[in-house]
């Protein structure tokens, strides 16, 4: 054989082996993904957090967009996606005494990286190498050369771990999460015994919070007064003290530089994770940052006002193209959509629209509320009534799924009205049978969770309640400032 031929054979042969090699890197279905996955799961599902509110409402979320990034790289014909940054805390899963040294005393970790790769495999191996966890069980991982399906194809959610044979805690000394629930759910006690046991502990935290309860007053009118600001919010659950703290370095930065906060004037302040103008309109200052960041951001205001009016104006070419409907923000306290991303899908599914027009009375869907997601492929109706309207969606598809489901919108965004009004209700009845200070509720109770809660806790009327701060939750937790955490679903 000539040496040109022997050439032409191992080049042949190299790209075979080239070809395999990125078959198997796309073709990793949502299967795999989650068996590859279980240590990673295992180490941050939020279940195991129920003490630790912050922690869980972060882990919560960077789930979902790691889920929604993963299902992105499985989609026909998809070349890239945009980089993602993530934030996880991460439990210490192993028995063994070696811990390592950022690991927290509440025993987890914090972690922070960047999703950038292009397939499925690279993606895992990132997310398990970025948070220190094992990959040898990948070195077996078999890919199909067949499309990969999707994991909502498979039934398999990229955020939810599905259950392990019990022989592989033993061998590998993972700890069997549904053995640890099983046993929390045994030992969760009753109502009445658990505010005995820890009434006195949340009204000694309460009492030495109440100073710095005073001073977060104070300072909040104070700067909403000076500065005409519409209100201070935060986005995540953060103590009386971290709030406090968040406003005396802004009440300083109005002291040195009182000009930098006049274009504040007409805004809401969000303290949050990163610093700028978010979907809603409202300024975020990221509690990381320090003041030259702040003053920095304020000068640019002028520019994301008027990239608020630009979206404004998206919105409503969007409603009127659409019978009526009304394109919707939800605020949630997981990672907040800047004001250019939202301006960025409004775009992009207005040029959508304008490419087919749509055959739809002007006035056919007004009163209903849709939102536009990124990362789906079909559109469906919440429960609580609004559209999820991919940004890409086909017109022609989205205006026979508009017309057909629209009767079943308002029945139940009615019912979601009715649920609010009786939430209030419900709400109202109990702090004043219980002489409560306040009650509140995580965002994930919903409002019919709430009504039964509350209904139960008037029904059971106890005296251990008053004078107290209650936030209804999905577990028993005395938060640092005394409010106590208490499931909807507690026992009697």
């Amino acid at each position: 054989m000539s040496v040109s031929c022997l050439l032409r054979n191992t080049f042949r042969l190299e790209r075979k082996h080239v070809a395999a090699h990125l078959v198997q890197q796309r073709a990793l279905s949502g299967a795999d993904a989650v068996n590859a996955l279980r240590p990673f799961y295992f180490a941050v599902h939020p279940d195991f957090f129920g003490q630790y509110p912050r922690e869980r409402e972060v882990n919560e979320n960077s789930l979902k967009r790691l889920n929604g990034y993963l299902d992105n790289l499985q989609k026909p014909g998809s070349r890239s996606v945009q980089p993602v940054k993530l934030t996880f805390y991460v439990r210490d899963t192993k028995d063994g005494s070696d811990v390592q040294p950022e690991l927290l005393a509440s025993g987890f970790r914090p972690v922070s990286f960047t999703l950038q790769t292009n397939d499925v495999l690279s993606t895992v191996k990132n997310v398990l190498k970025s948070c220190s966890l094992p990959t040898g069980h990948m070195e077996g991982l078999a890919a199909s050369a067949e499309p990969s399906k999707s994991p909502a194809e498979a039934g398999l959610p990229f955020y939810r771990p599905i259950r392990w044979d019990k022989s592989y805690y033993t061998f590998t000394g993972f700890r069997d999460p549904e053995q640890e629930l099983q046993q929390a759910q045994r030992m969760e006690p009753t109502l009445i015994s658990w505010l005995r046991n820890n009434e006195p502990e949340a009204t000694k935290k309460y009492n030495a919070s109440l100073p710095r309860r005073e001073e977060l007053n104070r300072l909040k009118k104070e700067l909403c007064h000076n500065f005409h600001l519409a209100d201070i919010r935060w986005q995540r659950s953060w103590g009386v003290a971290h709030r406090c703290s968040q406003l005396q370095s802004l009440s300083r930065l109005s002291q040195q530089n009182p000009e930098a906060l006049i274009n504040l004037q007409g805004h809401t302040v969000v303290f949050a994770d990163q610093s700028g103008m978010n979907a809603s309109g409202h300024i975020m200052l990221g509690t990381m940052d320090v003041h030259h960041q702040w003053t920095k951001l304020f000068e640019q205001l002028p520019g994301y006002r008027s990239l608020q009016q630009q979206t404004d104006w998206l919105k409503e070419r969007i409603s009127l193209l659409l019978g009526g409907t009304q394109v919707v923000h939800v605020e949630r306290l997981g990672p907040v959509q800047p004001i250019a991303e939202h301006y960025s899908t409004l775009s992009t599914f207005h040029k959508t629209l304008m490419s087919r027009r749509l055959r739809l009375h002007p006035r056919s869907l007004q009163g209903l509320t849709m939102l536009l997601e990124n990362d789906r492929s079909n559109p469906s109706l919440h429960e609580m009534g609004h559209f999820i309207i991919p940004a890409n969606c086909d017109p022609p598809k989205l205006q026979v799924f508009l017309q057909s489901q629209a009767r079943e919108a308002r029945q139940r965004t009615q019912r979601k009205n009715q649920l609010q009004a009786e939430e209030e209700a419900a709400v109202k009845l109990c702090l004043h049978s219980l002489s409560l200070r306040s009650l509140s509720k995580e965002p994930s109770v919903s409002s019919s969770q709430m009504i039964r809660c509350c209904k139960r806790l008037v029904e059971q009327r106890s005296p251990l309640t008053q004078g107290l701060h209650f936030c209804v939750s999905h577990f028993y937790s005395v938060m640092q400032d005394g409010d106590l955490c208490v499931p909807w679903d507690w026992k009697s």
